[in-house]
């Protein structure tokens, strides 16, 4: 699928040309990365949520701001648009130090290593995350308890090459699902004998962003300002392997 017949089909469903352009430009991105459930493929689900759980109308709105805080609500957009402002917020006006974002109702959020990134390529510290939809059970089965809920963390620098790390909790992902790559029954924690682990932070960041953004799915943002540079070091210690984020 083309940009353009992507945006066209997203401006059919009600939202305005600039709202439709961020979200095709951050689901070509996705596709440019081979993050393909995370990619154009998702416009027909897309489709079904505006007018539905989504307002193509919505547009995010910044509640409160203090230097080392903000809270977002997502007033029923996408949670593309949502992040995307906060994004914007952010690299305007830059924390001092550190600030922590809270952004409530902000679902879909897309690739969560793509905001970090951003932020990482503006020289911030970035840790992005997450939950969506129940969809992983208990690593002893049962019915699904938790999100895939995954943590994206961003570190600029000063070689221009941002260390991203983005992991979600599950064996696979809904996009996975989405894109016909994995069943639903493949979505469980992650690393077999050892998927408690998993669980146990698909778990923490369930109950994390709950306790700061309520239940509906949200989205919790940190940046700030690195005072070293570790990740050249890391680079060199690596001898030539790829690192996450790499090209």
């Amino acid at each position: 699928m083309l940009g353009a017949d992507a945006s066209s089909r997203l401006e059919a469903c009600g939202l305005a040309p600039r709202d439709a352009a961020i979200v095709v430009h951050h689901l070509a991105q996705a596709d440019a990365a081979g993050k393909h459930g995370h990619g154009l493929g998702r416009i027909p689900w897309l489709e079904g949520l505006l007018g539905t759980a989504v307002d193509p109308a919505g547009q995010p709105e910044r509640l409160e701001r203090t230097e080392g805080f903000e809270r977002w609500h997502g007033r029923g957009a996408l949670g593309y648009l949502t992040l995307d402002a906060v994004c914007e917020s952010l690299l305007a006006d830059p924390p001092a130090h550190a600030r922590l974002v809270v952004c409530e109702a902000c679902f879909p959020t897309g690739v969560l290593g793509a905001w970090a990134r951003r932020l990482a390529g503006a020289g911030l510290v970035a840790v992005v995350t997450a939950t969506s939809p129940r969809r992983l059970p208990h690593p002893s089965g049962g019915a699904p308890l938790t999100g895939t809920n995954p943590i994206a963390i961003a570190v600029p620098s000063s070689d221009g090459r941002p260390f991203v790390a983005d992991v979600s909790m599950g064996a696979v992902t809904h996009g996975d699902v989405l894109s016909g790559a994995a069943v639903p029954e493949d979505l469980v924690p992650f690393g077999g004998a050892q998927a408690h682990k998993a669980f146990a932070l698909a778990a923490g960041v369930e109950l994390l962003v709950g306790a700061l953004a309520g239940p509906a799915h949200s989205a919790v943002v940190v940046a700030a300002r690195p005072e070293h540079d570790p990740v050249p070091a890391f680079r060199a210690l690596a001898s030539g392997r790829r690192l996450p984020g790499d090209a």
